[in-house]
């Protein structure tokens, strides 16, 4: 999964997971009689107790990781439900029996104390992750085109040394010649030899060079399409062009995707690895 995907909701579900599973080595009872040296005492932990430790330390850290998951497997489900919906409905159990726990015992541990404390923002984060602004922002800054290139990384379909398509890159020599080399320029590559690219690549500068040639006798009709590079503020999911109503993939924040053709309000976009499909929700995109 790329981590550009996660959330500050998702960030914070990972870090209560952690402190839920710390606190069950520690003693979640305290109880010391009076007079005795309980510096000998050797107090349970949520390991020796098997119900303690699978309905509230166990399970809030399978709920979280059934949180994170869901951003990698948009649309699967756990008996009807969506794996980040199953994943808080496990969280808020936790608390509930981490709540009721406590009570229960008269002299609580750290462990016990701890564990309530990491299953209350758990399930917080769980539950509002989705519906706080806040929350939802992208966990990691999306990368600017010019630190992406600075990093080392090409943009999608772009040459090393080159940058097709890609905000601020270089544009394509006019046809039939070659940067600093008229055509026929001896040592330069002659027409009919294409540099070896990958399909994909291939097929990205064939939908650009076909947008970008205006029609023969005139100007290039005002209705035709430009690809475009873009990226989202949030994760959203791509669905298949077919309709189906499960992604297919999902498009994350710092990654910069191909967008293809336009239909209606949505845009047909291409992943880094060539699939294609429908992106519904087009709001508050980064066009490149």
């Amino acid at each position: 999964m790329n981590i550009r995907s996660l959330t500050r909701g998702d960030g914070v579900v990972i870090g209560a997971a952690v402190v839920l599973f710390i606190a069950s080595f520690l003693d979640y009872s305290s109880y010391c009689p009076q007079g005795i040296d309980c510096s000998r005492i050797d107090n349970p932990n949520a390991w020796d107790s098997l119900g303690i430790l699978m309905s509230v330390y166990l399970a809030g850290v399978i709920a979280a990781a059934l949180v994170i998951v869901s951003r990698a497997m948009p649309g699967r489900k756990v008996v009807g439900l969506d794996l980040g919906q199953f994943g808080a409905a496990l969280t808020v159990f936790a608390l509930w029996t981490a709540f009721w726990t406590i009570l229960d015992i008269s002299s609580a541990g750290a462990g016990l104390i701890l564990g309530l404390l990491a299953t209350i923002v758990l399930a917080g984060a769980a539950i509002a992750g989705p519906l706080v602004p806040f929350l939802k922002a992208p966990l990691l800054s999306p990368a600017g085109p010019a630190q992406g290139l600075q990093g080392g990384q090409q943009p999608y379909g772009a040459q090393p040394g080159q940058g097709y398509g890609f905000p601020g890159g270089q544009q394509q020599a006019p046809y039939g010649a070659q940067p600093s080399q008229g055509y026929g320029y001896p040592g330069a590559p002659q027409q009919g030899q294409p540099a070896q690219a990958d399909p994909a690549q291939a097929q990205a500068q064939q939908a650009q060079a076909q947008a970008q040639q205006p029609a023969q006798g005139g100007a290039a009709p005002a209705g035709d399409f430009t690809p475009f590079w873009f990226a989202v503020p949030v994760a959203r999911p791509l669905y298949g062009e077919d309709g189906s109503p499960n992604p297919i993939a999902e498009l994350a924040p710092g990654t910069w995707y191909l967008a293809v053709e336009q239909r209606g309000q949505s845009l047909i976009a291409q992943t880094q690895d060539g699939r294609r499909g429908v992106l519904q929700d087009t709001t508050g995109i980064q066009r490149g």
